[in-house]
């Protein structure tokens, strides 16, 4: 067999276990994907990077079928094979397997159930249920998860779902897994472990392919990187022979270098503008867990507020109870706003006294994915656009359009469909609805999961703006280094109690980690006195 060619090396066909040659894929108005060649070697971890919008999902769904033959032009070989496939099925039966973002898995159904779903373990015609433990038991073992294989989805977390879908896809003696974002809803401690078994699987023999945004994991993991940029591919780096960095992927991606991840900012802090003090919530099934415990923190005008926690910490449960009480049940507490105590019993009353929410599930809960991003801008408070019980729709296009240039949504129009756009842009279509509210507080849970480097720096630019008008700014997120670099003040939570606060000087990785790790069983703070200094009500 000849060797091939992987942007500019030689590869010995051997070697080979995938090459996709000149893959285009176009939809109505748009090229997704223009000649994309790509060469991945049995037994690496390749990844691919990629702004939003690049293509690198659609190339992926070109791979596992789910855009079958004849809807793109090019050439797909596995194993030194032409390969077609009509659809998943097919590819899934010659040992390509893919894990989507979003998982497939069915919550009310078991661990085992969902392993095997479409697979069953039968013996004449009929589900053998022992054999079924039994195998399952095994994969659990293989992605050195320890749980009972009886376990319904949804009472395991994140991390422990994507080792199901890990487990789900050795099922089928799987030969090349790509793994689509996997680790964007992980704590670090879960990213982590699901590096290492993706670093178990190659020692195997599994070939993966990677797709994500958090460069660190890349550099950390991946064997060789392509970089696909506006539906093409630009090139591929073999991480060790090309000395490959973060610096270098990114500027690959965006075709420049990339001084700095954040943008320069001087803050201007004024008074403060928001407090909440004994605030205590009660967990929404839980009636033995409080996700809120005598919780207190301050927000200034002009100020960005970081909180950082691990994932169950109660971060994001505390600010949906703050958002007029949609989360759990209020046990007591005061907050106040612009110095005045305000009961905000609903999420419209939150809106009413100036508070914004963007939640961390942009597709679930920030979008309808049916409706245009000018009807999702202005759906927050249609009461703005309404005259005489009439929505204005001269309004509602001249406010899109006005949020479309500030944000700088890339889309042919404000009447495109928000599902159609990248998740960047989506993200930028929520902040716009949430913006359109004309709030004083803006509260954003993780604003930048699962967008490219390049995006997320135009995000923090639209952060930092909404400080400087003077508008108070909470950052959940579970990125440290993007607390660090955007916070003025960073608290920090541990089941449900706020254990600390820092400003920008004090803070850093590791004492923010301390942090979020102490707990009152610790010998850390315990769950009834003051949290750690907070200089928002001392200054």
């Amino acid at each position: 067999m000849a060797a091939s060619e992987q942007m500019g090396r030689t590869v010995p066909a051997g070697q080979v276990i995938l090459e996709m040659r000149n893959i285009t894929k176009e939809f109505p108005g748009v090229k997704a994907l223009s000649n994309v060649n790509m060469l991945v070697r049995r037994g690496e971890i390749h990844a691919i990077c990629g702004e939003n919008g690049a293509g690198k999902s659609t190339l992926m769904k070109v791979l596992s079928g789910v855009w079958p033959v004849g809807s793109y032009d090019g050439e797909i070989l596995f194993e030194g094979h032409p390969v077609t496939f009509q659809n998943i099925n097919d590819s899934e039966k010659a040992g390509i397997v893919i894990i989507h973002q979003e998982l497939a898995l069915i919550p009310e159904l078991s661990i085992a159930e969902n392993i095997f779903l479409g697979n069953e373990q039968r013996k004449r015609g009929v589900i053998d249920w022992v054999l079924t433990q039994q195998r399952a038991t095994e994969l659990l073992a293989r992605v050195g998860l320890s749980e009972d294989p009886n376990t319904k989805i949804k009472d395991i977390g994140v991390g422990k779902q994507q080792l199901v879908e890990i487990a789900k896809a050795l099922s089928k003696d799987v030969k090349l897994l790509i793994l689509d974002e996997p680790t964007s809803a992980l704590n670090e401690s879960d990213s982590q472990h699901l590096l290492s078994i993706m670093d178990g699987l190659r020692s195997k023999g599994v070939t993966c392919i990677m797709i994500s945004h958090k460069l660190n994991e890349i550099e950390q993991i991946s064997d060789s990187i392509t970089i696909i940029r506006d539906g093409k591919s630009v090139e591929t780096l073999d991480v060790r022979e090309d000395g490959v960095d973060e610096n270098r992927i990114i500027r690959g991606m965006v075709g420049r270098d990339l001084e700095s991840r954040f943008p320069d900012h001087t803050p201007q802090i004024g008074d403060v503008l928001f407090e909440i003090k004994n605030w205590n919530v009660q967990h929404a099934t839980r009636t033995d867990r409080l996700v809120a415990k005598n919780s207190a923190f301050t927000v200034r005008r002009g100020e960005i507020v970081g909180f950082a926690g691990l994932m169950g910490a109660g971060r994001t449960e505390l600010m949906r109870s703050i958002f007029g009480r949609s989360y759990g049940t209020f046990l007591g507490g005061t907050l106040t706003l612009n110095g005045k105590e305000r009961q905000l019993k609903s999420v419209s009353d939150a809106i009413d006294a100036g508070i914004a929410y963007v939640t961390e599930d942009r597709k679930t809960l920030g979008l309808n994915l049916l409706d245009d991003i000018k009807t999702t801008t202005v759906a927050a408070k249609l009461k703005r656009i309404t005259h005489n019980l009439v929505v204005s729709e001269t309004e509602e296009f001249r406010f899109a359009e006005e949020y479309r240039k500030e944000m700088r949504t890339k889309t042919p129009s404000v009447e495109e469909g928000v599902a159609k756009l990248s998740g960047g842009n989506q993200q930028k279509v929520v902040l716009a609805k949430w913006l359109f509210t004309e709030p004083e507080l803006l509260i954003l849970d993780e604003p930048t999961r699962g967008i490219d480097v390049g995006a997320k720096y135009e995000i923090y630019g639209i952060i930092q703006r909404l400080a400087d008008q003077g508008k108070g700014v909470i950052v959940v997120s579970s990125e440290l280094p993007e607390l660090l670099g955007l916070s003025d003040r960073i608290y920090t939570i541990c089941e449900g109690a706020i254990t600390g606060c820092l400003t920008k000087e004090e803070a850093d990785q590791e004492s923010l980690m301390r942090l979020m790790t102490k707990t009152s069983g610790a010998g850390g703070v315990a769950l009834d006195e003051e949290p750690a200094h907070d200089p928002g009500l001392s200054a």
